[in-house]
Parts: structure tokens; sequence; C-alpha cells
């Protein structure tokens, strides 16, 4: 299989719009049945493809996958992502390999460098993330002689922020995941990355008929996000035109232009934007205080959008 087959392979399964399983896993644990009937779910909604991730330590993205995958019938999974500093490049391409064989057609990889706390919790160093990311890339390729992986293949997208990170991303992945980001963003890193390179965006959306208490929502997830200090997308956000003032405080142009909020409609024509734009997948990530709730959103928005 040639690389370009390989991206429009995974082009194709994802299809344009998919799922964030809800990330309150983080802050309290979420049962195996309740993933598993969660994605079922989204699945039955229409949604052809749902996204997870992980930090560092607590659970394993890997293991999340194959059993959600199991619980499903065509549902595709993608990791957004699979943390680098969670484990050796060899052992990501060894898990990544047997899922492509366990589930043909069905996982695409997104590996992202993460934040300097989590290099941290593993004794490493986040000086350098691009050159890191680079030879993580570079050393999934390294045959392994004492355990060697299946020989399947699959898609690779990195998460890209900033200009470096998406130049290498198109350079030595097969794509680009970033989050955050407003079309014009999407714009450029489809000027960047070529027609021939995979990218996903990542949208989080205020699920809500009401537009004032959808944007008040919006607004508190941006200022949490955005204006915590060093956070990496307030740096990405600078270097397209928002004022520090707009980002130390997320005005109305920052929260309309990187976040979709309001009823199905409304959040539709947010991911729109992003397609339009350039973007093959827009992954949505409902912003919810639990499990259950943002389950609940997503399928109900995936019941209102043509999937």
């Amino acid at each position: 299989m040639t690389t370009s087959t390989l991206i429009e392979d995974a082009r194709r399964s994802l299809g344009r719009i998919g799922a964030f399983i809800p990330n309150i896993p983080f802050a309290q644990p979420t049962s195996v049945a309740q993933q598993r009937t969660a994605v079922r779910r989204l699945e039955q909604a229409g949604f052809g493809a749902a996204w997870i991730n992980e930090g560092v330590g607590g659970k394993d993205v890997f293991t999340q996958l194959a059993v959600l995958a199991a619980a499903t019938d065509d549902l595709v999974f993608g990791t957004a992502v699979a943390n680098i500093w969670a484990r050796p490049p060899q052992t990501a391409h060894g898990a990544s390999a047997m899922l492509a064989q366990a589930f043909p057609g069905r996982f695409v990889l997104g590996l992202g460098v993460g934040y300097p706390d989590q290099a941290a919790a593993v004794g490493r160093d986040f000086n350098r993330p691009l050159a890191t990311m680079s030879a993580y890339l570079d050393e999934m390729n390294v045959p392994q002689a004492m355990t060697p992986a299946p020989g399947d293949r699959y898609a690779r997208i990195v998460a890209a922020g900033g200009p470096k990170m998406l130049s290498l991303a198109g350079r030595d992945a097969d794509g680009a995941l970033p989050t955050l980001v407003p079309p014009e963003y999407t714009r450029r890193a489809r000027q960047e990355l070529g027609p021939d390179k995979l990218l996903v965006i990542g949208l989080s959306v205020a699920a809500d008929a009401d537009p004032d208490r959808a944007k008040a929502v919006a607004q508190h997830f941006a200022t949490a996000v955005i204006s915590r200090p060093g956070s990496p997308y307030a740096v990405n956000l600078a270097r397209l035109g928002y004022t520090s003032e707009e980002l130390s405080a997320p005005a109305d142009r920052l929260v309309d232009d990187v976040i979709g909020y309001g009823d199905a409609r409304a959040i539709t024509a947010k991911v729109q934007e992003h397609l339009d734009a350039g973007a093959d997948h827009v992954r949505i990530a409902t912003i919810a205080d639990d499990f259950g709730t943002g389950v609940d959103q997503l399928e109900e928005l995936g019941a209102h959008m043509r999937l």
C-alpha cells in the first residue's frame, strides 16, 4: 500500500465529522460498561468515527481503543492524542500495528507532545518538543529484532499548532491534528500540508439551544483553557493576530472563531467553516460537566448533522 493510498483510505473511513469521547475520565473514572454503551450510541447516531485521548498514567489509550472497537461494528477510532511521553516509540508502533491488523480500516494514530508536566512525570525534559517529536516518529520506524511488530500499516498524524510542528507533520507524518483553531488556521494549514495530507481539526462545542447560555459556556471554557499561563493555544492564536487583551480575557471575536456554540444548526455551520477551509475531518468535543451529558449532547448533534 502506498502512502497516498493509506491517506486516502483514512480520509474515506473517517468521514467528515467525528465525535470526541468526553474527556471527563481525566477527573473521574468512567466504567468500561459506560464507555461501551457510549460508543454504541454514537455509532447508532450516525458517527463514523470516534476519538479518545490520554495523559500520562491512569489509562492506556491503546487498551481503551481495543476494548471500544471490539464493542462496535464499524466505528473508526482515532487517538487524539496518544501521548508520546506515555510509552517508547517502538511500543507505540507495535500497539498501532496490532490494532490496524485487528480492526482493518478502523484505526488512525494521532500523536501529541503534550505538556511539560507530563514529560516531568516520567523524568523527561520538555525543552525541545519539536526535536523530540521528530525523533519519536523516526524511532517508530526502526525494526525491532526482539519483538517485531505486525507489518500492518496505519495513518499517523501529529497534533500541530505552531508552524514548525505543522511542517514536521507534513514532512514526517501523514498529516496534522490541530485543536482550538479558527477556520483561518485551517486554511493556512491546508496550504502548508498540500492536498495529499490528512487534516483533522479538533473543535470544542457548547451545545445548547439557548444561544446566550451556550456562549457563556464557551466563554468560560475559552478563559480556562486559552488564558491559563503558558497556554500553547494562546501562543498559536497570537501568531494569527489575536491581541494579548483578547487572549487574556477571550473576547467575542476569539470565542466566535475557535468554538462552536448554540444549537445543532449553529454548530454544524461552524464545522462546515472548517471543512470549507480545507479540513478533511472535524472532531467535535462537547464542553460538558459529566460524561453522560457529553454523550447525550453528541448523540443529539449526530441526529441533526448530515453524517
